[in-house]
């Protein structure tokens, strides 16, 4: 957030709100969480990932918005145009979706930043409790650098245990932190239960953040992605999730009883 300000004197002007003054207010009286999610294109199957990932959040009591804006994402809707409330599909009680390749263009500012993307979406979907921004760095790098509405934001990165997927991780990683100044991430790794590179590709990315870039990986959870949805979800995935509600900005969502499976909800992604 930004830091409190010197007291003005009763003769100044008042200084008007830039254009996060919004964002924060709705921050302030909804508690929505804004995580950037890194996609990663190597990733051989990356909506398994997704779906484990959304059923953390809603196994948490959180609504959850995915906003896909990747590479491969569908395109947007032809409404778009004239709103993104319209666009957004409802997949379950938990879950809604909105296909939104190419639309933080749209929004760009006079300054190249298009963090009034993230304001559209949080006033089309005021019953988010979290809004996961699936995107490739540079385009996060372009939304979340020069806002202000929080000044911590988390990226989850994804990766799976074959090294070109690995390498556009860390690249991700290198990228949000010279430009955007990020610097907690966290790891949703996909490989079979008893990968023997796992946690090796773990550490890797653990020790390149904290001896190239200043950054800490603050977690990680191995999904297998052949698992069924309706399987358990991984303690790890559970601790990671609760670890970005935490540090997000904004009173938590409260706990309810467990939703169910989100399941094959999501469009293909691979």
């Amino acid at each position: 957030m930004n830091s409190p300000r010197k007291p003005m004197h009763a003769s100044a002007a008042p200084t008007p709100p830039d254009q996060a003054h919004g964002l924060r207010r709705l921050f302030a009286q909804g508690g929505v969480r804004l995580v950037p999610l890194v996609s990663n294109p190597h990733v051989a199957f990356s909506g398994a990932l997704l779906e484990r990932l959304c059923s953390a959040f809603a196994d948490e009591g959180a609504k959850t918005l995915l906003v896909d804006a990747c590479e491969r994402a569908p395109a947007p809707d032809e409404l778009s145009v004239m709103g993104l409330a319209e666009c957004i599909e409802t997949l379950s009680p938990e879950l809604s979706y909105l296909a939104a390749r190419t639309l933080p263009l749209r929004h760009v500012d006079a300054q190249g930043s298009t963090a009034p993307f993230l304001q559209a979406i949080v006033e089309a979907a005021p019953r988010a409790d979290v809004v996961l921004v699936h995107a490739a760095a540079s385009e996060l790098s372009r939304m979340f650098a020069r806002q202000t509405i929080t000044s911590y934001p988390r990226p989850l990165l994804i990766a799976d245990d074959h090294p070109a997927s690995v390498t556009h991780a860390y690249a991700a990683m290198k990228l949000l932190a010279l430009r955007a100044r990020m610097s907690v991430f966290g790891l949703v790794l996909g490989a079979a239960p008893h990968s023997p590179r796992a946690e090796r590709i773990a550490e890797q990315l653990s020790s390149c953040a904290d001896n190239f870039l200043g950054a800490v990986l603050d977690g990680w959870a191995l999904i297998d992605p052949a698992c069924r949805p309706t399987e358990p979800l991984p303690p790890a995935l559970r601790r990671l999730v609760r670890g970005v509600l935490r540090t997000a900005p904004g009173a938590g969502p409260s706990r309810s009883a467990r939703a169910a499976p989100i399941g094959d909800l999501l469009p293909a992604l691979n």
